[in-house]
């Protein structure tokens, strides 16, 4: 089968949605022939690329008004049997839903006197037009939500939109490498007695970054923190943490995780927005126990139990509750074996190869719809 997957950025180091399509698309290329159209591709998987240029001087909205335009004409009809779209626009077969709906966060989530504004804005505007062509319904096409909570959103923007729920997969990492993990601890300055947290993100401001360091300043000295993927903001606040900043490791965006995943004896996620939330999930493939915000805040916990799968924050701005639940995790050993196991059960159900598995089945749909229609 000849699939195009459309993705304004292709490569794991971009953040959650990003790293979907590069697993997605590197089990599907075991198969099928996989293209790739892509504004920026920074990945070594061995699939074909149509690389779509354009300025960044232009406005971001004008930016993404043109990818979705010059998308629909590589993949025009004809070139492939399934456009497989993780992008707002008109071109797709199989459009992924992978963040909060823009027609509910501008629309539905504001009051309505301001809503007039956000119709005569020319950047909300087109948002709002490309979203609304890429959740139009037609016989062979199909929408999937990559969690319940958007699910709930698309609902409440948009009303009953047939959806198909396929959560991100993930790959089991193999058993810790014990010398790497006392290498890279030394190298951070973590020794063999220090209980070390770990932020993976691309934005660590918008996945908890405040509350962690709030909460750091609460716990011993003994305990610190790895934040994977910082930035400026990241970097700024750190510093503003004063007499926390020496227990706080930064590291620039890496596609190559592991190490860190490794070194680190417990993963935080005390996220305010995160549809799904990759990151916890391959924490808990690499044997990590997990603190995660709660299912209105991040989609991933809608799937797990409290105390059992994972430690679930009711609210992820309490710094107190952040505080107590990681102290909890570094003296009760009997519930990081408890964590430790049950995600690790959590992760092993939820491989690429099924997530691809599912998205076949999609795929048969839709020709078979195409079919039936003469197409």
């Amino acid at each position: 089968m000849r699939i195009a997957l459309l993705v304004d950025r292709f490569g794991k180091r971009f953040g959650g949605a990003e790293a979907y399509g590069v697993e997605l698309a590197r089990e599907l290329s075991l198969r099928h022939d996989v293209t790739v159209i892509t504004r920026t591709c920074d990945s070594d998987l061995a699939v074909a690329h149509l690389p779509i240029r354009v300025s960044r001087r232009l406005p971001s909205w004008i930016r993404v008004l043109y990818f979705a335009w010059r998308a629909s004409q590589l993949a025009r009809a004809g070139r492939f049997d399934i456009v497989h779209s993780h992008m707002n626009g008109w071109a797709g077969d199989v459009q992924v839903m992978h963040v909060t709906p823009v027609r509910y966060k501008r629309i539905c989530a504001v009051p309505a006197w301001r809503r007039p504004g956000i119709w005569m804005n020319p950047r909300q505007l087109a948002y709002l037009l490309l979203e609304r062509a890429r959740v139009a319904p037609r016989p062979d096409k199909r929408i999937v939500a990559v969690s319940q909570l958007i699910v709930e959103q698309m609902a409440a923007a948009y009303g009953e939109v047939p959806l198909t729920t396929i959560v991100p997969g993930v790959r089991m990492a193999p058993a810790a490498d014990a010398a790497r993990r006392t290498d890279t601890r030394a190298r951070l300055g973590f020794g063999p007695d220090h209980l070390v947290c770990l932020l993976v993100a691309r934005n660590p401001m918008r996945k908890g970054l405040p509350t962690l360091l709030d909460a750091l300043a609460l716990l011993p000295p003994h305990y610190g923190l790895v934040v994977v993927g910082a930035d400026e903001a990241a970097r700024a606040a750190v510093m503003a943490h004063g007499h926390a900043a020496d227990r706080v490791r930064l590291i620039e965006p890496t596609p190559d995780v592991t190490p860190y995943y490794e070194a680190a004896d417990l993963y935080t996620h005390p996220t305010r927005n995160d549809s799904f939330g990759m990151t916890p999930l391959e924490a808990m493939a690499h044997r990590l126990p997990v603190i995660v915000s709660a299912a209105r805040y991040c989609g991933f916990a809608g799937y797990l139990t409290h105390a059992q799968d994972a430690l679930v924050l009711e609210d992820p701005r309490d710094v107190r509750q952040l505080a107590d639940a990681i102290t909890l995790l570094g003296v009760d050993a009997g519930l990081r074996r408890q964590l430790i196991a049950g995600g690790e059960a959590i992760a092993r159900a939820r491989s690429w190869e099924r997530v691809a598995a599912r998205f076949e089945a999609i795929y048969a749909e839709v020709l078979a719809a195409r079919a039936a229609r003469g197409g």
